[in-house]
């Protein structure tokens, strides 16, 4: 053996020697934390069971035959064709195998489609790159980002557990308790999944799609969108908390506040504006462009320098609030509040060296939105 494979075997054994080499190696599906979820956990591993079964059975008769029928033994093949008995057989056993397979399957999938007596309504809808969350007896409607540093991303930064699987605005649900999914887009198709609750919906946009969960255990649950959906596609997680039934009324009590105050139209000063927008830029604008602003031209085009951000306010305000078309600039008229979009215009003016001296104002904002 050449000293190449030498230290390529020896390498593979210090790796398998070790237990920890195999800790994160998933080798089968989450039981979940959901009734349903569970049934198709029994479901996948009696299937599973079934092809072991056949596998055994197809490749153990294929293994004796080879050995004792081989030409070494002077065995000879037989000729026949157009048995009835074997075509019986294998229609049959076949078939017998399919309805056993059916049966728990159709009653899996009856459950999984049943969306009746649902106690809480939620609206989730796919935006390029996040999820929004819409409560709809409920006055809670809140976007869901992805929180993980930048400096993470960029490799500046050791990566932590939860790596690209933190928000910072998690979807609450109470524990048990049906929860019914009204599920759409924006502007592509995105795919809501969760393994653990054993939930995975597309959301198309112009369509409703329906899908519902029952969490049995108080806790925090994770998953990504699963549909390509463009360059942030590994960048819209989703992180679902199931809390007990009276944190989950005082939580909704609280954040219907929180909103209500959001939506008051108030005077703020140039660095509340700073530093507010500072934080809405990197939620929203940073991932196309950029942190520093430089953008990635020519799709994502720069805003330090540029004209949009050192001319006109106006037209400042116009392409954050209706979006640009032909472009990738999506519209964030409806998406943040009056004070978020001043603040984000206010920073773009005059972060990274812009230093246009003006500000927009909340007050500013609404007025533009209603003459538009």
């Amino acid at each position: 053996m050449t000293r190449m494979g030498i230290s390529a075997v020896s390498a593979f054994l210090l790796l398998t020697s070790s237990l920890s080499a195999f800790a994160e190696w998933g080798l089968n599906l989450p039981e979940g934390v959901t009734r349903i979820s569970q049934e198709v956990h029994s479901l996948h591993m009696t299937i599973f069971y079934i092809c072991v079964v056949i596998a055994v059975i197809v490749f153990g008769v294929m293994l004796y035959s080879i050995i004792y029928h081989r030409k070494s033994r002077g065995a000879q093949a037989a000729n026949f064709h157009e048995s009835t008995v074997v075509e019986i057989i294998w229609t049959i056993i076949p078939l017998v195998i399919l309805v056993v397979m059916a049966i728990p399957a159709t009653s899996t999938l009856i459950d999984m489609y049943d969306n009746t007596e649902a106690e809480i309504d939620i609206q989730i809808t796919g935006y390029q790159w996040k999820w929004r969350y819409t409560y709809v007896k409920e006055e809670v409607d809140f976007f869901s980002n992805l929180s993980t540093p930048q400096d993470e991303i960029d490799n500046k930064a050791e990566k932590n557990e939860n790596y690209l699987l933190e928000v910072d605005n998690p979807l609450v649900i109470p524990v048990n308790t049906k929860v019914r999914f009204l599920m759409t887009a924006e502007d592509v198709i995105h795919s809501w999944w969760v393994p653990e609750l054993s939930v995975k919906k597309d959301t198309i946009p112009g369509f409703i799609n329906e899908a519902w969960t029952k969490v049995d255990k108080v806790g925090i649950y994770r998953g990504q969108c699963t549909e390509l959906c463009g360059k942030g596609h590994g960048f819209m997680p989703i992180v679902v908390k199931v809390v007990e039934q009276d944190e989950y009324q005082a939580w909704v009590t609280e954040q219907a506040k929180i909103q209500a105050a959001a939506r008051e139209i108030k005077d703020m000063s140039y660095e509340e504006l700073m530093a507010q927008g500072e934080k809405v830029y990197s939620t929203n604008c940073a991932a196309c462009h950029k942190p520093d602003g430089s953008g990635m031209p020519p799709i994502f085009p720069a805003l330090k320098d540029s004209k949009i951000a050192l001319g006109d306010i106006n037209d400042h305000l116009d392409v954050v609030v209706n979006g640009k078309k032909g472009t990738a600039m999506a519209a964030y008229g409806s998406q943040l509040s009056v004070s978020d979009i001043a603040a984000v215009v206010t920073y773009e003016r005059n972060a990274w060296g812009n230093k246009k001296g003006d500000f927009a104002t909340p007050k500013q904002v609404k007025s533009f939105k209603e003459n538009k």
